[in-house]
């Protein structure tokens, strides 16, 4: 409190308070975590925290948390735990992810979540926005903003504490009751709000969501070979997402790209364990783009090791080529494409990456992007019809 009276005489208007001892300790603490909300309020002083481990804005390079410097990108992370917010960061970089903000928000003595959701809404280095939360303060408002703003933006959510064991930590760690399981499930339904339940997964939906045009419907083709095939449609049926049986006339168009002794494909397509060309591959997946009742596609990304004959230069022109198709596809056909790498490529990769062509490393990882944009497709068009 005294050094919050110091900051308040000296004109100070923004802090932030990594410093622990606050409510989550007992009595004494929020009796000095409430002190330090009255002075603060009084000379118009606002602050994150406490409890926290500090803030990263890319508009400026402000980086007030102590751990590197994130990239940018257009994700915005919102913590309430300090320490394990910086590990998901790094995790988050470690895999490419970018951020647009990282605010590791503790106590939220004063700001609030719902605080940064509204900013984060207005903020236009921000595309998609992540939460590690362990208990809500201001639920009603909480829930009101998060409302507005998933009709604006996509807010992803993983909430701490789900458990017993979990609820028990949570008010030793950052003074937060967790709240009723099944209460704040009807909440993020309710709010538009997308749950997830590993952290990781908070940043791998999120890349889809930043860079990846919506599907209409939730009706994905998929072309892999063999278990992986299998594997894709196995975790899309689980999220609730649909793979369609192709039509006969596409069944026979497709089948005619495929290696002779592939199957004739139901969806998903399957090389049978060839080497395709580069370009077979491609015009696959465009045909696939170009079919009505398909609004999504998960297909393995072109590695230099497709190829269909040729000198090495006439190869690697082939895959550029085949991956520059590829790359502009969801823009052309306004469909999302999702990519698995199997076999790591710079160049690939890189062509991809600019092109915002999401890559992931599993099938489920795969399911769980395309989940996300099928998912937040509908919370949009259901915004969409109570507005109207």
């Amino acid at each position: 409190p005294t050094v919050m009276a110091d900051c308040v005489k000296k004109g100070v208007k923004g802090g932030v308070i990594i410093s622990a001892d606050f409510a989550e300790t007992g009595d004494e603490g929020k009796r000095l975590e409430e002190e330090t909300v009255r002075i603060a309020r009084s000379g118009g002083l606002r602050f994150v925290g406490p409890n926290g481990n500090g803030i990263w804005t890319s508009a400026v390079r402000l980086n007030l948390a102590p751990f590197p410097t994130p990239m940018n990108g257009p994700i915005a992370f919102v913590s309430q735990s300090g320490s394990f917010g910086g590990m998901a960061s790094r995790a988050a970089m470690a895999q490419g992810f970018g951020l647009s903000k990282f605010i590791s928000i503790g106590n939220q003595a004063d700001l609030n979540a719902a605080d940064y959701l509204e900013y984060l809404a207005g903020d236009d280095d921000t595309k998609v926005i992540a939460l590690y939360m362990e208990g809500i303060k201001d639920g009603r408002r909480f829930f009101q903003t998060a409302r507005e703003v998933t009709r604006i933006k996509p807010v992803l959510i993983y909430k701490g504490g789900s458990s017993n064991l979990g609820a028990r930590a949570t008010l030793t760690h950052t003074a937060s009751i967790a709240g009723t399981e099944a209460v704040f499930s009807a909440m993020c339904h309710q709010a538009g709000l997308i749950r997830v339940h590993e952290v990781g997964h908070l940043f791998i939906m999120a890349e889809a969501l930043a860079y990846q045009p919506l599907p209409r419907g939730k009706r994905v083709a998929v072309v892999g070979n063999g278990g992986q095939g299998v594997a894709i449609m196995d975790f899309l049926a689980a999220l609730g997402v649909d793979a369609p049986e192709f039509q006969p006339e596409d069944k026979l168009k497709l089948k005619a790209i495929l290696p002779p002794h592939a199957p004739v494909p139901n969806n998903p397509v399957d090389f049978a364990g060839a080497n395709p060309g580069a370009r077979d591959e491609v015009t696959v997946i465009e045909a696939l783009a170009s079919l009505d009742y398909i609004d999504g596609i998960i297909t393995n990304a072109p590695s230099e090791m497709s190829f269909s004959g040729g000198s090495l230069a006439e190869q690697k022109k082939e895959i550029l080529t085949a991956v520059d198709v590829l790359a502009n596809l969801p823009k052309k056909y306004g469909k999302p494409v999702i990519t698995q790498l199997w076999h790591l490529s710079d160049t690939v990769s890189e062509i991809l990456r600019f092109a915002r062509i999401p890559m992931y490393y599993t099938p489920e990882d795969c399911a769980r992007a395309m989940f996300a944009l099928v998912k937040y497709a509908e919370i949009k068009s259901a915004g969409n019809e109570n507005r109207g």
